[in-house]
């Protein structure tokens, strides 16, 4: 029987530039409360309608239950839907210009072109479903693969930036009655008030969906080296196992 060698210690690299550090960090605190608050108004009213109006007697597209979700899960934890409104708006736009900045600072560093943004190669069929069935395996990428994002993880970086993040924008503002004055084709687009609620609601809960596979990632890929590399930027790479 051939000899499993033991694994050696992996090399350490530098992973996250100090911006980009500071945006996750803004940005996962940010989520968080705009998540909560935004539960919280959802409880005033816990059902999804599709049109312009919606409210009783008609027939919501969904309900969760009479009271909504549990007031744990709110922010406040109490039924306080203006304070809700307070905190859900105040870290949605802090969110927003961070986000910018964000992108602002990928476009210019190259960090877009040169780590998120698919090659051909890794586009193929072939490598997306080999990529998939690792992932289901819990296989992550070790040694010098574990440089790079994964295939998956690219594209669920560039949906939650370029098609979730844009969505809950864009329908969180044909929420607002001064932006619906100004642009009430977008409400329109749409379908209305109600439909823009549905569909604000969905994004984001998809977006609390992709941080549940994120976090849970993380704990496989090891949390303490993945956090570490959050914080200090140093990453160590797993390494390969001897043959």
């Amino acid at each position: 029987m051939r000899k499993i060698e033991p694994m050696q210690k992996g090399e350490f690299v530098h992973r996250h530039s100090l911006a980009t550090r500071i945006f996750h960090w803004v940005n996962a605190l940010g989520v968080l409360l705009v998540l909560m608050s935004g539960l919280q108004i959802f409880n005033a009213d816990p059902h999804l309608y599709w049109g312009q109006f919606g409210a009783s007697p008609d027939k919501p597209l969904l309900s969760v239950g009479d009271r909504g979700f549990p007031h744990w899960l709110t922010l406040p934890s109490w039924q306080g839907l203006s304070t809700g409104r307070r905190w859900h708006f105040f870290f949605a736009w802090l969110l927003l210009a961070n986000g910018l900045a964000y992108l602002a600072t990928t476009l210019g560093s190259g960090h877009l072109r040169r780590d998120l943004l698919p090659t051909r190669k890794e586009l193929a069929p072939s490598h997306l479903i080999s990529d998939i069935r690792n992932h289901l395996r819990l296989r992550l990428p070790r040694g010098e693969a574990a440089r790079h994002y994964n295939l998956l993880q690219k594209l669920a970086y560039l949906g939650v930036i370029f098609v979730l993040a844009p969505a809950i924008v864009l329908t969180g503002l044909s929420m607002s009655p001064g932006f619906d004055a100004a642009c009430p084709w977008l409400v329109e687009l749409l379908g209305g008030r109600q439909s823009a609620r549905t569909l604000h609601f969905s994004a984001a809960m998809l977006l609390a969906l992709f941080i549940f596979v994120h976090l849970f990632m993380v704990v496989v890929a090891g949390p303490w080296n993945e956090v570490r590399s959050m914080i200090t930027g140093r990453y160590r790479l797993p390494p390969e196992r001897s043959p």
